[in-house]
């Protein structure tokens, strides 16, 4: 897969001292989709302006598409569109000339038959000729989202996309992105819902501190670094894990009634079966047994208190 956004070794120093990106390197593929996830003041969304153009380096080189952030600001900026966090739109506008001017903006001609297919693909079509300060704040959000397709970016940002907004909602943001990446659009999303990222993400990146920790593949890092918890569940309670089974990674859980292993997906034996047989030599009886992976929220928490 080609690279559309290649950011090289990008700091960004504030007055005051305070290093927000530390030597950041990430390259994009067109047509991914791109969950970067970090904690508050990680430098997530000073990677994403920079990368717009909103912020200036202080080192490094980015380029769009081929062109350069800087050189070729220009040519660079028409390839992308930026859903910001903050709702900064007129309230008295309406939403087709809201979005109509947006396109304007970037130079390019009037084409309602282009807004109307944006503008229905976002549920807003019925609220065309709405002032903007009678929708919803879900409704708010797909108005910056229709805005930063009017000019048919080929790169688009998405910053917390769905803060703020409900549960049903936000599923419905996910197949807008779904039918975004259809289309070839490539699109990066920061986000404070790890689900979100597990649901749509392509690959994710983790960024804490200003640095990137890592880039990989949703699925190669879930199979990568996850590990297994099995759940036995005991037909007598035990108030701790027996002498006899100390060597292996055992925690008695919060009501007495189950034991839990942990154990890795990557190694050799699971240590299952003899475990099992630990178990029976000590006279427990298995009510039940069952098994699960993981998450990347798991791996994301692991990752940042790790880098800390």
């Amino acid at each position: 897969m080609d690279a559309i956004v290649r950011v090289s070794e990008v700091q960004k120093t504030y007055e005051g001292g305070f290093e927000a990106l530390k030597s950041v390197s990430l390259e994009i593929g067109e047509g991914e989709i791109l969950a970067l996830l970090g904690p508050n003041g990680a430098g997530k969304t000073t990677l994403i302006s920079i990368i717009c153009g909103i912020v200036t380096p202080s080192a490094g080189q980015v380029t769009v598409g081929g062109h350069d952030i800087a050189r070729d600001y220009r040519a660079a900026r028409r390839l992308i569109g930026l859903v910001p966090q903050e709702i900064n739109l007129e309230p008295f506008e309406k939403v087709m000339n809201s979005v109509r001017f947006s396109r304007g903006l970037f130079g390019k001609p009037r084409d309602d038959a282009k807004l109307e297919k944006i503008l229905r693909q976002l549920s807003l079509w019925d609220k065309r000729d709405a002032r903007i300060k009678e929708l919803s704040g879900g409704m708010k959000r797909r108005v910056l989202i229709a805005k930063a397709l009017s000019h048919e970016p080929r790169v688009l940002f998405l910053d917390e996309p769905s803060a703020g907004v409900d549960v049903e909602l936000r599923r419905d943001m996910w197949e807008i992105v779904r039918g975004l990446k259809a289309q070839g659009v490539t699109i990066i999303l920061t986000t404070h819902y790890i689900e979100e990222a597990e649901e749509i993400a392509d690959r994710v990146g983790v960024i804490s501190g200003g640095e990137i920790l890592l880039v990989k593949e949703k699925d190669a890092l879930m199979a990568q670094m996850g590990r297994k918890e099995l759940r036995i569940e005991l037909q007598d309670p035990v108030s701790a894990v027996p002498e006899a089974l100390a060597g292996f990674d055992l925690a008695v859980g919060p009501d007495g009634a189950s034991l839990i292993y942990s154990y890795d997906t990557k190694g050799e034996r699971t240590g299952i079966t003899k475990l099992l047989g630990g178990l029976a030599a000590e006279g427990l009886v298995l009510k039940d047994v069952s098994t699960s992976q993981s998450s990347l929220e798991d791996i994301f928490v692991g990752l940042v208190e790790e880098a800390r």
